[in-house]
């Protein structure tokens, strides 16, 4: 069984938890996701079966894109709802072109500190494990791209955003962002205090919420013995060409060796140094991954290989 699952996480149960679940369901060891989703969050949790879990590093590099809600004047031990409360501000008082300057301020490359309740490793062992033994370290900063940030609704009492209003916003960002820590950066930009109090992904790279099951649905298909949610590998590269390989070729590429763009045949488009593609056989199986360089010549780098060789 190989291939990729488009699953909705629901709110309340961890990536591993999903990952566990379907394991048993489906019956089998060799599974993954790429991409942690919170506890708390929702939404598009890539998931690989079998070779696809040769995948799951290229699925994480694919930019995200959330909904989320901040809710101004509280922070929380985790920055999110889920978190226990450990400052107010109640005197909270931001005019909408205050917000809006503040999350201006965020689109780009900014630098983010990750938050303790994370699977970040520091000396090999994630953050959120130092923290259940008590013990807090300062995590490296690191550069992240918010690609799209805007707002899409406020709710406030007042002409002011006061304790407790809410933002809803959208963001398109790079991998390695965290959401509830853009929310709590975004409220120290403003002088108070901000966490994430709803967060659900949307997107990652060509996946969507709109193409993605529900546990229960995977659930429902799998009694029928249906598996048609379970997506084909090359379902995650969409914009790579796929390229046919000549028979004799095979062997080399399965076997993690380059060959010459000569044993490329039924290639879609011209290619250059830099492109990635997908490497097919005649009969239209994926035998691996692979980007063209130049060594002398064009030749054909197989860089995840799919299909072992003899």
């Amino acid at each position: 069984m190989n291939g990729i699952i488009n699953v909705l996480k629901p709110p309340g149960m961890s990536s591993f938890q999903v990952v566990r679940h379907l394991r048993s369901l489906l019956q089998t060891r060799r599974i993954g996701h790429a991409g942690t989703l919170d506890p708390g969050a929702a939404g598009v949790l890539l998931v690989g079966l079998g070779k696809a879990c040769r995948l799951l590093p290229f699925l994480t590099d694919y930019d995200k894109v959330y909904i989320a809600e901040l809710t101004l004047g509280i922070s929380t031990t985790t920055q999110d709802a889920d978190g226990e409360t450990v400052a107010m501000d109640e005197n909270v008082s931001v005019t909408p072109n205050q917000l809006g300057a503040a999350f201006a301020k965020f689109l780009g490359r900014v630098e983010q500190i990750p938050p303790m309740a994370s699977a970040v490793k520091v000396d090999g062992k994630p953050l959120y494990k130092l923290q259940r033994e008590g013990i807090t370290v300062e995590p490296k900063a690191r550069t992240v791209l918010i690609k799209e940030l805007h707002i899409n609704k406020v709710w406030t009492y007042d002409e002011a955003l006061t304790f407790g209003s809410r933002v809803l916003f959208y963001v398109r960002c790079s991998k390695g962002t965290y959401i509830r820590t853009l929310c709590h950066d975004i409220g120290r930009a403003l002088g108070t205090y901000a966490h994430v109090s709803f967060l659900v992904r949307t997107e990652v790279g060509p996946f969507t919420c709109a193409t993605g099951h529900t546990l229960e649905e995977i659930e429902s298909f799998t009694r029928k013995a249906d598996y048609s949610f379970i997506l084909p590998m090359e379902a995650a590269f969409p914009d790579f060409p796929h390229v046919r390989v000549a028979p004799l070729a095979e062997h080399k590429i399965c076997n993690g060796n380059a060959v010459t763009t000569d044993y490329l045949v039924d290639v879609p488009q011209t290619l250059t140094v830099g492109d990635r593609v997908l490497l097919m056989s005649l009969d239209g199986s994926l035998l691996a991954i692979g980007e063209i360089r130049y060594k002398d010549q064009l030749l054909c780098h197989p860089i995840r290989v799919l299909k072992e060789g003899n």
